[in-house]
């Protein structure tokens, strides 16, 4: 409409500038940037023992009565996932209460079962915010400071390490949250809506961590004489748990038994086939493959919340960056008008001048 009564030399570069420089036009089409993926963390290349990393996660509630009685109380209960980093063998545990306590009874079943982890890795309570409602109790008790520091002077006593993942970034305990997406499928498919007991619901989560542990960690073979897959409970007992066991050799001669050094070939067989399988399908980056310029220090940023509309999003400085090992920072500490946060940039929109040389590419 200006054309057609003024001749301006570059009108489009300049209209796009005042369109950049419109703090809501900005917002409406403002999209975060998303640093390239990051290598695979070192403990998961090195072949330690099963869960000797460990991820934690909650998933439910589910409903569960009290006794098979008519008209029996119902309760909620909630399911906490173990997930080894190195092999991707699971172990759930059902919670009954959301207390310190019930957790920290669910975290010794764990360690009894599955000797202690030398660093255990969780979300922050905030992530579970965007599941509105249904966790909100779960949220209100995890994201508690005390919960916390229970947790981590038990871990302490323990020699257990306690990292938590920065708040709001669900995507920094990718291995967990898969668990959980796998078990609510299983929930999903193959239970009613009828509330069970807790042993029913405790049978039932076991039944889900031995299908789990039994899953192709790589893309079976095409080959039809290649039978035999790596499973995650190839490195807990040695093969799928949902295998039939093998014949017994007790009434064989000794002289005609394979000696223990055999033995333990074939279990670094396991280990071998993850290296040489396992570790080289993780080597692909399937999405955040470029990079993009670091946020630094003193740059202004538009805080995202899925949950509050564009237009009410509010803008904040970045006091501090957390640079990762390889130069690339994915966290930040941020101050708003209200209060200071610390926030993955995936969650930030910076409001660079035209001039910046990201712009400019």
């Amino acid at each position: 409409m200006i054309q057609t009564k003024y001749w301006i030399p570059g009108l489009r570069r300049i209209v796009r500038k005042r369109i950049f420089l419109c703090l809501k036009c900005y917002k409406q089409n403002a999209q975060p940037p998303n640093p390239i993926m990051a290598d695979l963390p070192s403990f998961r290349v090195q072949g330690k023992r099963p869960f000797c990393h460990v991820g934690v996660d909650f998933a439910g509630p589910f409903f569960m009565r009290e006794s098979l009685r008519r008209k029996a109380s119902v309760s909620k209960v909630y399911l906490c996932i173990y997930v080894c980093m190195e092999t991707k063998a699971v172990h759930l545990e059902a919670v009954s209460h959301l207390t310190t306590d019930a957790f920290l009874a669910c975290f010794e079943r764990f360690i009894s079962r599955r000797s202690f982890p030398e660093v255990i890795y969780s979300d922050s309570g905030t992530n579970f915010v965007g599941a509105a409602n249904k966790l909100r109790d779960l949220y209100s008790w995890y994201n508690k400071q005390a919960t916390r520091d229970d947790i981590v002077q038990f871990a302490t006593s323990k020699e257990v390490k306690w990292q938590f993942n920065p708040p709001a970034a669900p995507h920094f305990g990718g291995l967990w949250e898969a668990g959980v997406r796998s078990v609510k499928r299983l929930m999903r498919t193959s239970t009613s809506e009828t509330p069970m007991t807790f042993e029913e619901l405790a049978t039932l989560f076991a039944r889900f961590e031995a299908i789990l542990n039994s899953r192709p960690l790589c893309p079976l073979s095409a080959d039809p004489e290649d039978f035999d897959y790596l499973s995650p409970g190839h490195f807990l007992v040695g093969g799928p748990l949902l295998s039939h066991p093998d014949h017994s050799l007790l009434d064989r001669k000794e002289n005609l038994l394979n000696r223990w050094q055999v033995v333990q070939r074939s279990y670094q067989t396991f280990w071998n086939r993850w290296h040489t399988e396992y570790l080289t399908t993780l080597q692909k980056r399937v999405k955040w493959t470029s990079s993009v310029p670091n946020i630094n220090a003193g740059d202004l940023v538009l805080m995202k919340i899925p949950s509050t509309p564009v237009m009410n999003w509010p803008t904040a400085r970045v006091l501090e960056t957390f640079p990762g090992s390889d130069g690339i920072v994915r966290v930040a500490t941020i101050k708003t008008p209200s209060s200071t946060y610390k926030r993955p940039v995936v969650q930030l929109i910076p409001l660079l001048p035209l001039s910046t040389p990201a712009f400019e590419s």
